[in-house]
């Protein structure tokens, strides 16, 4: 019975602030992408709140313009790391399709790539070039895909050459929930881990931010991916757990401390 409660007051209260943040981004939609970052963090905030995610944030974060570059676990990643930075976020394109999640997405600037498509991943590689030119944070997950958690898969490298290119600082984040059966992966199927989530008393999770990180002379992006993928790396095997936990919803704003073509080379992992 305490499951059942669990799970109608998280896709409840979730369902209400995602309408709410629907509602928003198709009466107004944000032309500014920090305007768009800090809606998304502010709708994405409430749905934290509404699933009593949990946080344990080690290390600074990171604020104003910044490629933030985290492994990927589950569909709630950018529910933890984005109402702690606000942040435009690459998701893939069937995301896109999802119900509310989809129409909230496109409405306040997620970049949706469809990596099977060369051209499509060309044009989210500009969209992302004119969202850091334009002094907004970009979020993206360059494993390309949800793993388990326990390792960390090889990095796409596009977006790390726009940011050499714009010389703006990479921000690894290491993510990691307290139980390993949160990660969503393979074949997994979201609405059935989803309702197994939801009945959950709550979900905790522990983030760590490293230091900024930027391109050593005459590097190349495939190498600056490799550099951030072994930080990570690192810091997923030395995350420790304590008994203090924050709010996912409550901003926490800490103080944070060469050219390359904006299009990969052909046959290139574009992300």
């Amino acid at each position: 019975m305490n499951q059942l409660l669990h799970a109608g007051k998280h896709v409840g209260r979730g369902l209400f602030h995602g309408l709410a943040a629907l509602g928003s981004a198709r009466t107004a939609p944000p032309d500014d992408p920090c305007v768009a970052a800090e809606r998304l963090s502010v709708a994405l905030a409430a749905i934290a709140r509404s699933h009593d995610i949990e946080l344990q944030v080690c290390g600074d974060i990171p604020r104003g313009r910044a490629l933030i570059v985290a492994n990927h676990v589950s569909y709630f990643d950018p529910v933890l790391v984005l109402p702690l930075c606000p942040a435009l976020p690459i998701a893939k394109g069937d995301v896109a399709g999802w119900p509310i999640i989809g129409g909230v997405g496109r409405g306040l600037g997620v970049m949706f790539v469809r990596r099977t498509e060369p051209m499509h991943r060309a044009r989210v590689l500009h969209q992302v070039h004119r969202v850091l030119a334009a002094g907004a944070a970009v979020l993206n997950f360059p494993e390309g895909t949800t793993t388990r958690g326990v390792e960390v898969a090889p990095f796409w490298r596009g977006t790390f050459g726009i940011a050499q290119r714009l010389e703006v600082p990479v921000i690894p984040v290491a993510l990691r929930y307290r139980d390993p059966t949160m990660a969503w992966f393979g074949n997994a199927t979201f609405l059935p881990h989803y309702w197994r989530t939801v009945r959950r008393p709550r979900v905790e999770v522990s983030i760590r931010f490293g230091s900024p990180m930027y391109p050593r002379t005459g590097e190349p992006p495939e190498a600056m991916a490799a550099r951030a993928r072994g930080t990570i790396a690192y810091m997923l095997q030395n995350l420790t757990w304590t008994p203090r936990w924050i709010d996912a919803g409550t901003s926490v704003r800490l103080s944070s401390p060469r050219p390359d073509p904006v299009l990969p080379a052909a046959g290139a992992r574009v992300r």
